[in-house]
């Protein structure tokens, strides 16, 4: 009886085992913040601006055509991104947003430099890209 008692405790410890070493295998290998995922822009080694939101939340649709607009206008100097965190969850996690829109500004080396919760104006943006040096 007392063998099958250890035999159960060890069983049970190698499960958990299991299970914590999948996760942090899932998770990835390091402990803390998930890096975002890459893009073109750490590619090119240029400032990139993530929004996050969803299509259907009111300020998200006031920044859409502001974020069509730097998108154009700064095409090739600056990476402007828009991620749908209604309809692709996993996509936002790796931002850790808790409100949206939220907007994530990473410099040239892909360094998270700035975060801004809420809508914020076409002058606002145009001032944070000329701190990270675009023109």
């Amino acid at each position: 009886m007392k063998v099958s008692n250890a035999l159960i405790l060890v069983a049970v410890a190698v499960i958990v085992a299991g299970v914590g070493w999948f996760r942090s295998a899932r998770e990835g290998s390091t402990a803390g913040t998930p890096t975002p995922p890459a893009s073109p822009a750490a590619a090119k080694k240029m400032p990139r601006i993530v929004d996050l939101g969803a299509d259907k939340c009111i300020p998200c649709k006031q920044l859409a055509p502001i974020l069509e607009e730097l998108k154009k206008e700064y095409a090739g100097r600056v990476t402007v991104e828009f991620i749908d965190v209604w309809k692709n969850p996993k996509a936002g996690e790796p931002y850790k947003i808790s409100v949206i829109p939220t907007q994530v500004f990473f410099d040239a080396e892909g360094k998270e430099v700035w975060r801004h919760v809420g809508f914020l104006p076409k002058a606002d943006f145009i001032a944070k890209f000329a701190e990270l040096g675009v023109k």
